[in-house]
């Protein structure tokens, strides 16, 4: 599976922004997803994750009632919406698929595929 965010910028605080993330070479409805994300000099972060249905969803403390994410098997893709953005947002924001055998959403070494990132900067 081949990953491709996109939809990153330069935004303000208190702006919404709208990542997604676009498989191929094979379906991810058999994947559950995640988002990640990683600021400078930080490690890689847990923010969301959606069951293969997408009947079930996971977030982070930090973004909770402010994101949300989604997907469209259909479509091949999963989306993160994220509002009400702050300063302590900027980072890289990654996809990622889990193998549906996994049920840890939290760790970012259980996930078998990667896409390459998009950067969300938040200005104060």
């Amino acid at each position: 599976v081949q990953l491709q965010a996109s939809g990153g910028g330069l935004v303000q605080a208190g702006a919404s922004l709208r990542v997604s993330c676009v498989a191929s070479g094979r379906t991810i409805s058999t994947y559950r997803m995640g988002w990640f994300r990683q600021a400078p000099a930080k490690e890689r972060e847990f923010v969301a994750a959606i069951s293969w249905s997408g009947s079930n969803t996971y977030y982070a403390d930090s973004v909770k009632g402010r994101f949300t994410i989604s997907r469209d098997n259909a479509k091949n893709t999963v989306s993160l919406q994220m509002n009400s953005l702050k300063p302590e947002d900027t980072a890289v924001y990654y996809c990622a698929a889990l193998p549906n055998y996994s049920t840890n959403y939290y760790s970012p070494s259980e996930y078998y595929y990667w896409g390459q990132g998009t950067l969300v900067t938040v200005s104060s």
